[in-house]
């Protein structure tokens, strides 16, 4: 009897001090078409570059993931940097993976050849990335010959392979942050990869690739890109923060004038920047003009769980595609019928998304766990030992019911989740020893 209870009853019925902090979805009674449909005479999608990228994940992760991008009408697919580090023998922070200057390993060239040919074809445009200066033991000096050509090999590799997109991500780095140099290498690398392909594209992703130049060496870098930096190199802006709960036009357009370049947004959702945590609910905050300034929209995705990762990101795509029409509620909804067979795997998936409903929501980072954050609160409540024993109940349930309804599927999610019930029980054991 206690079971089902739990499982249909809302868990804010039994903790009434977290209702303000629920997040409820609504299960639809039929499939609707992701992404919804233009409107009658609207004949372009709100953004015309939509996508994501990985997060330091395997080339089987890519390819997983290209039908899906091919079924919801993604079609750019850019590879992580961290996924071209020497991730394989050491950890990408520790110093000494990123190793920009040597050449891959065959079989890793190979793999990711395998990458692009599917992204081929499917239609989509692969975009091939790197970041020289985070977390290596050499810094790439942007008016070095010998420099240039070392990163150079690379991009001329995917170049040979067909792939006309390509980026240079100059985010999060502690050295190196010159906007002359930047600009100066970005210069030349789309000199070089126009030369063989007038077509090519090329994406900087800056320094301060967030806010509106509000600060004042913000600002400088920023005017300094704006005089010196090639017209036709595409800008990447994750919004008015690192991690945003809202992006207006307004700071878009902001941002653009301050630049003075196109811009693609990168937007750091449902990242959980590799924390033991999951940001399932759907994508919120987002502007439907923002296509009237921004050329694209990408999502920056969960690590490593790139399956349950599909959940935000047909959201994602929903928006991407008609942000005019966007609705969030009817998106996640949707999103969990086209991701599921049968009605047992839709209750778990939307029960799923309540446990873990995204920052967003909540403005909060990227490492916020919710379902740790809850129950703390429980327990920070006087005689909290019902409330507490129910809700560790319910979460177990869940991540039971997962693995039931889905036991070939989902593995890193079901780890993450396995993971959270262990604390759970450790935590209610330290305050009610039995």
């Amino acid at each position: 009897m206690a079971r089902n209870y739990k499982v249909i009853c809302p868990f804010f019925l039994l903790a009434p001090c977290l209702a303000a902090e629920d997040f409820f979805v609504r299960l639809p009674d039929q499939v609707r078409q992701v992404p919804e449909p233009l409107a009658s005479g609207q004949t372009e999608p709100g953004f015309k570059i939509r996508g994501t990228k990985g997060w330091m994940w395997s080339p089987q992760q890519y390819l997983a993931e290209v039908p899906v991008l091919a079924k919801y009408k993604l079609n750019f697919l850019m590879n992580c940097y961290l996924s071209m580090f020497d991730i394989e023998h050491h950890p990408w922070s520790s110093g000494k993976a990123n190793r920009w200057w040597e050449p891959l390993p065959a079989s890793k060239k190979q793999a990711y050849e395998q990458v692009v040919q599917a992204c081929q074809k499917a239609g989509i445009q692969f975009c091939f990335c790197m970041n020289p200066n985070l977390a290596s033991p050499r810094i790439l000096n942007y008016r070095s010959p010998r420099d240039i050509d070392d990163l150079w090999q690379h991009y001329q590799w995917m170049q040979g392979l067909g792939v006309t997109w390509f980026c240079v991500c100059l985010d999060d780095i502690s050295e190196g942050i010159d906007a002359h140099g930047q600009a100066s290498l970005m210069n030349e690398l789309l000199a070089r990869l126009r030369t063989k392909d007038p077509k090519a594209e090329v994406i900087l992703c800056p320094t301060f690739y967030w806010g509106v130049g509000e600060d004042p060496k913000a600002r400088a870098y920023l005017e300094v890109l704006a005089k010196e930096l090639h017209k036709d190199v595409y800008v990447f802006w994750t919004g008015p923060q690192v991690v945003t709960p809202t992006i207006p036009r307004s700071a878009a357009e902001a941002y653009k004038r301050r630049v003075g370049h196109r811009l693609i947004i990168w937007d750091n959702y449902p990242v959980n920047d590799a924390h033991p945590t999951l940001h399932l609910g759907p994508v919120t905050g987002r502007d439907p003009e923002l296509g009237r300034v921004a050329d694209g929209y990408m999502a920056n995705p969960l690590c490593p769980q790139n399956e349950i990762n599909r959940i935000p990101l047909l959201t994602v795509a929903d928006y991407a595609y008609n942000p005019s029409a966007y609705d969030s509620a009817r998106s996640i909804g949707q999103a969990i019928l086209h991701l599921s067979e049968t009605p047992e795997q839709r209750a778990v998936l939307k029960d799923l998304v309540e446990l873990y409903p995204g920052m967003l929501l909540f403005s909060k980072g990227t490492s916020w766990n919710p379902v740790l954050a809850r129950f703390d609160e429980i327990l920070g409540r006087p005689h909290s030992r019902l409330l507490a024993g129910a809700y560790l109940r319910h979460v177990q349930d869940v991540s039971a019911r997962l693995e039931r309804a889905f036991p070939d599927r989902f593995k890193d999610a079901r780890e993450t989740i396995n993971g959270d019930v262990s604390k759970l029980r450790a935590t209610f054991a330290r305050k009610y020893p039995s």
